[in-house]
Parts: structure tokens; C-alpha cells; sequence
């Protein structure tokens, strides 16, 4: 077992040496490989056995440590204690005299300590403060034995303090740090030497000063004052200076402290930012003077000039405009005079520039705007083609804009033109200078390339500037900007770009319904024809695009439920009005109604949203019967196929809405039954008849109903004698059975009944129909003879074609048959008026 262990102690060993394997595995590898050693310890372990299991108890403690688990760490390091001490006591039982335990007790002091400063280790990272330090003083108590472990020992405390600093745990971070000093001064011989030691008490400065600085204000003065007696350094006098401007020292202490480092090297930076922290805290006396001292360090830097943009910058912050403009003058003076900026120097400039036009700009004080940008244009030689200076030019348009300078903007346009003809940007100053001229051609041209440029926003634009929503943004101010300038046909076109681009469904909707009511107010004042064909062109595509983003929408946190039924209401509601004003023309009806549905299925199904659906689509299917009428066979079948999709979908939200209520008077189940029958048999479908079993089911069917059916069944293209017939006998069969046989609608209905069963100018008849129809003369007989009211007209009819039908039957030699209905037909003669002379 033992030496399965070491083997796999030393295959750990190699295997991370050739990075194998990672901090972690070797930390469990040695695990196993300990615990395995200390099973087979034994009663009287040899020396080497106890030696081999210090080392691997401490390492594997110590590693455990090192990837974040101290906890696991605590029990390889206290075996190591107690190893240690068998290992003294083996050494101390087989030594010959006094000299012998010294270098035993050497010997074993080493490893304790090592041990101790694990502990410690492992007690700092589990947050047990008190076992920390009782480790770290058995530690500081060997140094007089182990000198050389003196700078270990400094170094530990001081990285304890940083990771206690870290935590924000200041009282822990200033008991480590000052352990590190204190530690440090030991023995000089084996110190960690000055600069370390300045390091440790600047963090100890800066934990006084961000514990709480009013109170430990003179420990952390002291602190850097001691640090800066052992190590001159930037740090250390920026932090001084800190410390004093946070205490509220004096101007002259303050003046002292950098006195302090007159002869002192530092970077230009460094003095900058230095200056800075005395400008931000109100000393401004100081913060310049510095300042002024800066150039004679640093004369022959090339960048000299960030120290004139720190001096500009703190003028204007400090509200000394005037100052600041002449000391920009002065830079524009040696600009041309050989004293340029540096590149960089100067695009920070620039900034500053455009910073403090903006501030003007928003405050509305567009002329000194102007006089900001115009610094700023002064640094561009003339005929320079620069991005920068687009914006710049196109900044300076907007001040001529809003002062009314109107050829001025036009200039700087043009300009911006020059240096930058393909940005959103510029088109868009092109466009306001159109509208501002009443020029409605050149501002849609304008609007038509921001609305292309929106599609694809240019890769050299300004990040800064350009985002995602920027074509949007700007497409939104040209629409309001047409607008206020009583340019509606210009408004409309940027508004259906805006629709295109808009990400946000909020903004999207209220695009969407001003373009609405702008095409709504336009058309009101155009001609019949002109209306048409706008209404045509531009709503339609409106509405579908909103029911388009209305569907895209579910998706989008930002738009909520109640906002997307207020927005599919309105949408849902227009749609209506637009169908019901197109009553001249059917196929833009139809469209609308069938968005007005679609429309509606994003809104609650309450009782009044599913009465608006089954009307939409009952006139829908309406409209679409009423066109298959009038078109030509092959453009029938989409159209009444289109027809029974909607009555489908009908049907079903029909059946819900029963349940809402009492429809006994609705006329919906009637005109489902006649628009579906319609649409199936002109379709020919093969599914009719079974259709019609169950109405023929139905007990409270009306006559006029089946009196629509039959003339239905037999409307080309559908041709279904048998249910015609069938609906005309169903028909006739109410007639009878009212109180009052209303005489002439009794009278159509045979006459259509008999027309059907009776096909005109046939002779060879089977005589199964002959008799059904002789029945129905003989209806008709009784009828007319119960009744005074039966038409003349019909009864005229009737005889005629009894009459003939037996003269049909005379000229194929069928006598007898010729003789009845002969007979039949005198039989009505008695029954005619004014007609009985005529025919006798």
C-alpha cells in the first residue's frame, strides 16, 4: 500500500509538472496519496516513513488551500503538527548529547513553521481572524531562531492585509499590514527591503483612509509620511495629497507636501492627474500653479498640449468661458504658427469643443453654439474631406435652422454633402432644408434614401451616434417635421419607411395610426377616383403590416397584453369603417372585413368581439359569392372555395356565441346554410347531399329558404335537379299547412316545382314522373278550387302545360295518356275569369 502511494504521489508530481493535469486533480491525486501513507504509519513508524508523511501532509494541505478549499486543508496540516512532534521525539530518544537535540530541534522548528504559516493561510481565507494571528505569533516567535524566514513572514502578513482590504474588512487589513511592517524591521539582514516596506505602508495609508479618514486621519499621514521615508514614489505622493485635500489641509500644507517632490521624476500624466486632484477639490489656486510648473518638466515632450486641454477643461468647468476662448485662441493661433497639438491632443480638443456647442445647443443658445463649432472648424484646412467635419458641418446647419438662417444651413449642407454624401445623417439636413423651401420633390427623394440607408446602416458612421434604432429615429423626426410643416404626402412616405424599420412595438403602433388618420384626412379631400385607388394602394398595406407586427409582438416583454388589445381594437374597429365605406367595390370589402377579423383575434372573445367576427365573416363570404357570380369559371373556384373557408370558421365561433345568450331571432344559422350550400354546389362538391340530410332534419326551416335552395341548386354552374325538387316539395307541404294558403307564393312554388319535374318539350316521359306530376296538377286543382285569390296568370299556366303535355302524347300515339291530360288541362278552364272566352 505504501509504495502504491508513493507511486502515485510521484506520477502526480510528473504529470502536473507536464501539465497533465490541472491544480485541482492534483490536490485530490495527492489527497489519496496521503491518506493512503497514513494507514500504513504502523505502531513505530521509521524515520523516512514519518519525514514522507510531513511533507505530503503539508503539501496536500497547502494545495488544498491554494484552489479555495481551506476548509479540507485543516486536517492534513494538524497531521503534519503531530507528525512532526513524533519525529522530534524519535530524534530526541536516538541522540548521543545536547548538541544533537539542537540540530533535531532546528531541524523540526523549520517544518512547524512552514506548518503554522499554512494555518494561517487556511484560517485567513475561512474568515477565522483570532486563529490567524495565534498562528502568525507562533510564527514571529521562532523568527530569532529562523531569521531567514523573516521576509516569508512579511510578505504573508502583507498579502493577508491586501486580501482583507479586498474583503472591505479595513480593521483586519490594518492589524496584517502593520504585522508586515513591524515584521519587515526585524533583522535588516533578511528584510524585505525598502520599497516592499513603502508598498506595505501605502496600502496601510489608503485601508486608514477608506475606513474611516476622520478618524484615523493621523494614522494614515503617518503611514505615507513613514512610506515615503523609505521609498520616494508617485503613489505615495499622490496618496499624500489625497489624505491632506480629504483632512481640508491648508493650501500651504498642501503646498508642502508637493514641494516634497520637486526633484522627483514622475510621468506627465501622473503631474496631470495630480493637477486634476487638486482642481476637482475646489483648490484652485494650487491645481493652476501646479499646473504652470508642469511645462518647465517636461519641455521637450511632444505632448505638452494635454496640459493645455486640462487647463481649458477646468475653465469651462469652473465656468470661465472667457478665459477658456482665449486660451483656445491661443491654440488656434499655434496651430498655424508651427505649435500644432498632437493628433491625439487634439480629437480631444474637438471634444471639448463639440461638448460645450451642445450645451448651447440644448439650452437654445444657438449663436454661441455656432461660435463653439467654428473653433472647431478652425483646425480643418480648406477642401479637407473628413467625417468629423460632416458632422461638424451638419451640427452647425441645425443652429442655422433654428435661427431661421436659412441660406447659412443650405452652406453647411452642402459642405456636409461634400465630405460625407452617403450618411443618413446628411440626407436627413438635405431633407429638412427641402421642407423648410416647400420643395415636396426633393424632400421625398431625401426620404427615400434615408429609408434605403436605414435598410443598411453605413459600417463608417459614428459609433457613438449610430445604433440599431438611428434610420428609426431619424425617419420618426422627418414625419413630424413634414407634419409641422403642412406636408402631408411627404409625412406619409416617411411614415410607411418608419413602419419598416421600428423595432418597438409602442412607437410602431403610433406610427402606424397617424399614417392612418393622415391617409384618412388626405383621401376626405380627393376626388371619388383618386380616393379609391389611394385607399387601395396605401391601407391595405397599412393594415397588414400592423396585423403582421401585431402577431410579432406576443414575444416582446415591453409590449404588454392590455397594450396590444387596445392597439388590435383600434386596428379592428377601422378596418370595419374602410369595408363598410367600400360598398362599390366588393374585393376591397371583402379585404377589409377579412382584416378586421384577423385583427380581432388578438382582442378578448367577449360577446361583442365574436359578433363583430361572425358578421366580418359572414359578409366576407358574401362578398365572395357575390364576385363567383359574376367571373369566369376558372376564377369561380378560388372564389367559393374562399367562401366556405370563412363560413367554416364561422360556423365554429358561431357555436360559441349561442352559448352567450338567446339568438332566437338571429338570422346567422339561415345564411350559413344558404352561403354554404351556394359555395358546395357550385363547387360540386361531392359532400352535399349528405349536407342537406341534416336540414332536411330540421324542423323549424323556412319556406322561403327552401325556396332559395332550390333556385340555388339549379344556378350555373351547379345543376342538382333532385334537390331542388326536393326543396321545392318541402316547400309546398309548409304552404299547405298554413292557416291561410297564401295563394300567390303557393303558386310560384308549384309552378317552379313543376317546371323542374316537367322539362319543356319532352315527349318520351317515363311514366313514373308523369304521374308525379299529374299529382301535382291535381294540388294544384284543390287549391284553386278551396281559394278565390289563386293568380289567373297561373292557373292560365297550368292549363297550358297539361294541355300540351297531352298533345305531346297524341304525336307518339299514345291516345289514352293524350285524352287524360287533355282532360286535365280543361279542367283548370272552368277556373279562369276573363281568360275563359278566349280559350273555350
Amino acid at each position: 500500500v505504501e509504495e502504491s502511494a508513493v507511486n502515485l504521489w510521484n506520477w502526480t508530481v510528473a504529470k502536473h509538472t507536464g501539465a497533465v493535469i490541472n491544480d485541482e486533480q492534483r490536490a485530490k491525486l495527492r489527497f489519496a496519496a496521503c491518506r493512503l501513507i497514513c494507514l500504513c504509519e504502523g505502531s513505530d513508524p521509521p524515520e523516512a516513513t514519518i519525514r514522507r508523511q510531513i511533507l505530503m501532509s503539508m503539501k496536500t494541505g497547502k494545495g488544498w488551500i491554494d484552489i479555495g478549499k481551506a476548509s479540507l486543508a485543516d486536517g492534513f496540516l494538524e497531521n503534519a503538527v503531530d507528525s512532526i512532534e513524533k519525529l522530534y521525539a524519535k530524534l530526541r530518544s536516538g541522540s548521543e548529547g545536547e548538541a544533537d537535540i539542537q540540530v533535531h530541534r532546528a531541524d523540526v522548528e523549520k517544518s512547524l513553521f512552514k506548518v503554522f504559516s499554512y494555518q494561517a493561510e487556511s484560517a485567513v481565507a475561512q474568515g477565522d481572524f483570532q486563529k490567524a494571528v495565534m498562528c502568525v505569533q507562533r510564527c514571529k516567535d521562532m523568527l530569532m531562531k529562523l531569521p531567514k524566514e523573516t521576509c516569508y513572514l512579511s510578505i504573508l502578513c502583507y498579502n493577508f492585509g491586501v486580501e482583507t482590504y479586498e474583503w472591505k474588512r479595513y480593521e483586519q487589513s490594518s492589524f496584517w499590514l502593520s504585522q508586515s511592517y513591524d515584521i519587515g524591521k526585524m533583522d535588516m539582514k533578511y528584510s524585505v527591503g525598502k520599497e516592499m516596506q513603502a508598498k506595505v505602508l501605502r496600502l496601510l495609508a489608503t485601508t486608514y483612509f477608506e475606513w474611516d479618514c476622520s478618524l484615523y486621519l493621523d494614522k494614515a499621514l503617518k503611514a505615507i509620511n513613514l512610506a515615503n521615508q523609505e521609498n520616494l514614489h508617485p503613489a505615495g505622493f499622490f496618496l499624500k495629497v489625497k489624505i491632506l485635500l480629504k483632512s481640508g489641509a491648508s493650501d500651504e500644507d498642501i503646498n508642502s507636501a508637493l514641494a516634497e517632490f520637486t526633484n522627483f521624476e514622475m510621468s506627465l500624466d501622473f503631474c496631470l492627474n495630480t493637477a486634476k486632484l487638486l482642481l476637482e477639490h475646489g483648490r484652485e489656486s494650487v491645481g493652476f500653479d501646479f499646473l504652470k510648473s508642469v511645462p518647465e518638466r517636461f519641455e521637450s515632450l511632444p505632448d505638452l498640449g494635454k496640459i493645455t486641454l486640462l487647463h481649458i477643461e477646468f475653465l469651462l468647468q469652473n465656468k470661465r468661458e472667457l478665459l477658456a476662448k482665449q486660451k483656445i485662441e491661443e491654440v488656434i493661433i499655434g496651430h498655424y504658427t508651427g505649435k500644432q497639438l498632437l493628433p491625439e491632443a487634439l480629437n480631444q480638443l474637438h471634444i471639448i469643443l463639440w461638448d460645450r456647442a451642445a450645451k448651447h445647443y440644448e439650452e437654445k443658445n444657438y449663436s454661441e453654439a455656432l461660435h463653439w463649432y467654428n473653433y472647431s472648424v478652425s483646425f480643418y484646412t480648406p477642401g479637407q474631406i473628413d467625417q468629423n467635419l460632416a458632422k461638424l458641418q451638419r451640427n452647425m446647419a441645425s443652429c442655422y435652422f433654428h435661427l431661421k438662417q436659412v441660406d447659412k444651413a443650405k452652406e453647411a449642407v452642402k459642405q456636409a454633402e461634400r465630405c460625407d454624401p452617403n450618411s443618413i445623417f446628411t440626407k436627413f439636413s438635405v431633407y429638412k432644408i427641402a421642407v423648410m423651401e416647400n420643395d415636396t420633390d426633393k424632400a421625398m427623394e431625401a426620404v427615400i434614401e434615408m429609408g434605403k440607408l436605414a435598410e443598411k446602416p453605413s459600417e463608417h458612421e459614428d459609433k457613438l451616434r449610430v445604433d440599431k434604432n438611428t434610420g428609426s429615429n431619424l425617419l420618426s423626426l422627418a414625419a413630424q417635421i413634414a407634419l409641422e410643416n403642412d406636408q402631408q404626402i411627404v409625412a406619409i412616405k416617411a411614415l410607411e419607411y418608419l413602419s419598416e424599420h421600428l423595432q418597438d412595438c409602442r412607437q410602431l403602433f403610433t406610427a402606424l395610426k397617424c399614417l392612418v388618420r393622415l391617409m384618412l384626412s388626405k383621401v376626405v379631400a380627393e376626388n371619388a377616383e383618386k380616393r379609391w385607388v389611394c385607399l387601395k394602394n396605401h391601407f391595405l398595406m397599412v393594415d397588414k403590416l400592423s396585423h403582421k407586427k401585431l402577431a410579432e409582438s406576443f414575444t416582446e416583454e415591453k409590449f404588454t397584453g392590455d397594450m396590444r388589445i387596445l392597439e388590435a381594437h383600434w386596428f379592428r374597429k377601422v378596418a370595419w369603417n374602410l369595408a363598410v365605406q367600400f360598398k362599390d367595390s366588393p374585393k376591397k370589402m371583402r379585404d377589409f372585413f377579412v382584416l378586421s377579423f384577423k385583427f380581432s383575434q388578438f382582442c378578448p372573445s367577449d360577446k361583442a368581439v365574436l359578433i363583430a367576427q361572425k358578421t366580418c365573416l359572414l359578409m366576407a363570404a358574401a362578398i365572395d359569392l357575390e364576385m363567383g357570380r359574376q367571373v369566369t369559371p376558372s376564377e369561380q373556384t378560388e372564389l367559393f372555395s374562399q367562401a366556405l373557408r370563412h363560413l367554416q370558421t364561422c360556423k365554429e365561433i358561431w357555436k360559441v356565441l349561442k352559448l352567450t345568450g338567446d339568438f332566437a331571432k338571429d338570422p346567422t344559422d339561415t345564411l350559413l346554410l344558404l352561403y354554404e350550400f351556394e359555395a358546395r354546389s357550385k363547387l360540386n362538391d361531392p359532400t352535399l347531399h349528405n349536407f342537406m340530410e341534416s336540414v332536411w332534419e330540421q324542423p323549424q326551416i323556412e319556406i322561403k329558404t327552401l325556396e332559395i335552395i332550390a333556385a340555388l341548386a339549379m344556378e350555373s354552374p351547379a345543376r342538382y335537379p333532385v334537390l331542388c325538387k326536393k326543396a321545392l316539395k318541402s316547400a309546398l307541404n309548409l304552404h299547405r299547412k298554413q292557416a291561410v294558403i297564401d295563394a300567390e307564393k303557393f303558386s310560384k312554388c308549384l309552378h317552379s316545382l313543376i317546371n323542374i319535374a316537367l322539362p319543356t318539350g319532352l315527349t318520351d316521359l317515363d311514366t313514373c314522373v308523369l304521374q308525379e306530376v299529374w299529382d301535382y296538377f291535381e294540388d294544384a286543382l284543390s287549391v284553386i278550387s278551396s281559394i278565390d285569390s289563386y293568380p289567373e296568370m297561373e292557373i292560365l299556366w297550368l292549363m297550358t302545360r297539361a294541355w300540351n303535355t297531352g298533345i305531346f302524347q297524341y304525336t307518339v300515339g299514345k291516345y289514352k295518356e293524350a285524352e287524360q291530360w287533355c282532360g286535365l288541362g280543361m279542367r283548370f278552364l272552368n277556373h279562369l275569369g276573363s281568360l275563359k272566352k278566349s280559350y273555350e
